[in-house]
């Protein structure tokens, strides 16, 4: 059985020590690094299924490690870090990176993150959705093809924009989509005057395919950063 390799990028011998515990009894391979010269050279000999970063390295930031390994590879890179705040978590989730821990972490939480950035993995690579692709989450459906979205089996009638932005959030399910990225994506262009439309138009789309928008399901919102589609 296929054991899924984990590159873990941390100076800090402390924290190091404790995620290598975390994944031993999870029976997850795993390499580390303590500095960024050596985080990518593993990430190329190594070729993880996720890298594990810190931001904090004493040769260079991890914000740009995430830039150059996003010149050559997409896979999943899980910041975990002391910045806590929201602008520090913008700058890595749109160089790049797929999610985002605050530490001090819990190591439930790590787990679950390290999972979800695993299936993301697999469903792309056992198959890349094309326009023609049918997408599947719980109880949406998405037809690319035909430009269609159901819910429980019913048509769900959303405007354009809206179904722009729920194609790009199902197309990076399990990933935190900052308003910047998603506004290029959509809009094609990011200026802080679009912001309040985004919301707006997130509001609508939630009433669309939530039971219940105020508790969403399948839109989660990260204040202050964005948004992210959760897989059922």
């Amino acid at each position: 059985m296929y054991k899924p390799k984990i590159l873990v990028v941390e100076d800090d011998p402390a924290i190091t020590n404790l995620i290598r515990t975390t994944l031993d009894t999870q029976e997850y391979q795993y390499h580390t690094a303590k500095n960024g010269a050596e985080a990518l050279l593993d990430a190329v000999s190594y070729n993880p299924d996720v890298i594990i970063l810190d931001l904090g390295l004493p040769d260079m930031d991890g914000v740009e490690i995430i830039h150059k390994v996003r010149g050559w590879n997409m896979v999943p890179i899980i910041v975990v870090s002391a910045r806590s705040e929201d602008q520090d978590k913008v700058e890595a989730l749109d160089a790049g990176a797929d999610d985002y821990l605050t530490k001090p972490f819990s190591i439930d939480e790590l787990l679950a993150r390290l999972r979800v950035a695993l299936r993301r993995s697999r469903a792309e690579e056992g198959a890349a959705q094309t326009q023609s692709s049918i997408y599947r989450n719980g109880g949406i459906v998405i037809d690319y093809a035909a430009g269609c979205v159901y819910m429980e089996g019913n048509e769900v009638h959303l405007t354009p924009i809206e179904y722009k932005l729920l194609c790009v959030l199902a197309k990076n399910t399990g990933k935190v989509l900052t308003h910047n990225y998603i506004l290029k994506e959509v809009w094609g262009s990011v200026l802080a005057s679009d912001t309040p439309s985004l919301r707006v138009f997130m509001a609508t789309l939630r009433k669309k395919i939530e039971k219940n928008p105020s508790d969403p399901k399948y839109i989660q919102t990260h204040i202050g950063v964005g948004y992210r589609m959760i897989r059922q």
